[in-house]
């Protein structure tokens, strides 16, 4: 049965999408038997495109989402080429690896409460300025969406940092850069000249993945990003929220739409790309050395030092306000700390997490089963898979969101397990999966096969080989990609909303829910809940594996290797 494993983790991941897309496209044409759309027509893309300033919603997904995405790929490819091998670049990687787990909404809360006129900052500069009122000045939900793009750069270069160290070995930098330094080039310009060539196509798919993403983003652009009007992805969500349901064929056609912003975003990145390769030909032949470059290495680490002290300063304001009495313009901090309002809502808040917990458990358990039976079925048959199986595993990261939703809504509709917990738990399925595969994909690669062997030659079965050798060799790796899914799960935003048709108030649709009130005490409580789960994922995999394996010294070893 082991050798159907791959096949049913391939369906969980792609039929969803697939399914999604089409009970899309349908209604988006004027197809929808239950609403009374039975003929085919352009009447839903006249209304999408009769909307006042649909092209300005179309403009700052497109423009916003690529800028986005360069910024923080710049950030970090000038980074790894700034200071790789350092003691900086070591620290960076202590700094970010945690950051990660934090979710997108909880990043843009901490954010928000920082570079508000009201926030962190404001406050720090009044003690110097003399302000008695906070300036008035459109810093959130701004018009350019400003904001938003540098929300989605804090947050997305801890992933792409992560995706580049996992890289940087199969290239053998290290040699490689005491060869560009030998011949006299720069660290920075021997970097980009001889490293970055062969990294890049290793790293392509996760940048692609993070380009969909904040082309088509709904949560991070309901926190920080502009309202009148709206990014693209925020305006549909509220078409689908929308009481009347004729407007669920507009809302369709402008999912379509979306998924063709993320196209021509793709489209625009890959010419970049090609360029980006012309033009990096030419500089490689120069023969140029730029080794002065001290400047350029200073500021690449002041960019990924703020990028990181912004997300790390918003979370502490996050917790500072979780537990605020009253705390007026312009003190640094409040006169008093309280925690009647944890008190108060004392019930609200084990409800919510309840819910998260009852999503998140059964997700991240099936996800790591399927994973760990494809990477069984892979070791014993021998067969790694192919490119082309790696852009199916990101084709749900790639895939906008909410381009799929709706329809994924429909088609569970039509099987009976709308707004069921069922139907939530598949469709955060298809979202995790890919993060645990990703996460646990090359420890189990990685594993030394000699163990398995041995055992095999004692006269054990490749199941008990299984159970008994590789999975207790790895017991760090899938409790730590465990952490991964939860820390996934518990951010899904869109998939809860949508499919559970807003039964299931998890931590994060409460803390988005809240985003609009301006309450942020309560968004403080929400935004923390929101850390404390991933963390808690996190710490497990790093505590269960000493507390197993304390008198086994060997097993500890193999556990951090």
């Amino acid at each position: 049965m082991l050798r159907f494993v791959p096949i049913i983790t391939i369906a969980f991941m792609i039929g969803p999408v697939s399914a999604g897309l089409i009970g899309t496209l349908l209604p988006a044409f004027g197809i929808l038997p239950a609403l009374g759309g039975t003929e085919p027509g352009l009447d839903p893309w006249a209304a999408l495109f009769a909307q006042p300033g649909i092209w300005q919603s179309v403009r700052l997904s497109l423009v916003n989402g690529v800028i986005a995405s360069f910024v923080s790929v710049a950030i970090v490819m000038l980074f790894c080429a700034a200071w790789q091998g350092t003691r900086i670049f070591r620290a960076m990687q202590r700094i970010l690896s945690p950051i990660l787990a934090v979710p997108h909404a909880a990043a843009a809360f901490g954010l928000a409460f920082l570079i508000a006129p009201s926030g962190w900052i404001a406050r720090v500069i009044a003690q110097f300025a003399g302000w008695d009122r906070p300036p008035d000045i459109a810093i959130i939900h701004d018009p350019l969406g400003i904001a938003m793009i540098a929300g989605l750069v804090a947050k997305e270069i801890p992933f792409l940092f992560l995706m580049t160290l996992a890289a940087l070995p199969q290239a053998d930098t290290d040699r490689t850069a005491q060869i560009t330094a030998t011949l006299g080039y720069g660290r920075i310009a021997g970097w980009f000249k001889a490293t970055l060539p062969r990294i890049y196509p290793q790293i392509r798919l996760p940048v692609l993945a993070v380009l969909a993403y904040s082309t088509s983003v709904v949560d991070v652009a309901i926190i920080l990003g502009p309202t009148t009007p709206a990014p693209l992805a925020v305006r549909i969500l509220g078409w689908l929220s929308d009481p009347d349901l004729a407007l669920r064929f507009m809302a369709s056609s402008a999912a379509i739409l979306q998924l063709l912003v993320v196209v021509v975003a793709i489209g625009i990145w890959v010419a970049g790309e090609r360029f980006i390769a012309l033009a990096g030909r030419q500089i490689a032949a120069n023969g140029q050395r730029f080794r002065h470059d001290g400047g350029m290495r200073a500021g690449s680490a002041v960019l990924a030092g703020l990028s990181a002290g912004a997300l790390i300063l918003g979370l502490v304001v996050l917790l500072v306000w979780s537990i605020a009495g009253f705390w007026g313009f312009p003190d640094i901090m409040p006169r008093s700390f309280s925690l009647r309002l944890w008190q108060r809502e004392y019930d609200a808040i084990g409800s919510s997490l309840v819910t998260t917990l009852l999503i998140a458990v059964p997700t991240v358990v099936i996800a790591i089963a399927l994973v760990l039976g494809c990477l069984e079925h892979e070791t014993r048959s021998r067969h790694k898979p192919g490119h082309g199986a790696i852009w199916l595993i990101y084709l749900p990261l790639i895939v906008p969101q909410i381009s799929f939703m709706f329809g994924l809504q429909v088609f569970f509709t039509l099987i009976g397990l709308e707004r069921t917990l069922i139907s939530v738990v598949l469709s955060h399925l298809v979202f995790v999966l890919p993060y645990v595969f990703l996460s646990l994909s090359d420890p189990f690669r990685a594993l030394d096969p000699r163990y398995g062997q041995t055992a095999l030659c004692l006269g054990a079965s490749p199941m008990r080989v299984f159970w008994h050798v590789r999975l207790p060799l790895l017991t760090r790796a899938v409790l730590t990609a465990m952490a991964v899914g939860l820390a996934v799960t518990v951010g899904q935003y869109l998939p809860t909303l949508l499919i559970g048709a807003g039964r299931f108030a998890t931590v994060t649709t409460e803390a988005v829910a809240l985003a609009s009130g301006g309450d942020r005490r309560m968004i403080g409580i929400y935004g923390l809940l929101q850390m404390v789960l991933p963390f808690a994922g996190f710490a497990c995999a790093l505590l269960i594996p000493a507390i197993l394996f304390r008198h086994r010294r060997g097993m500890n070893a193999q556990n951090r290797g």
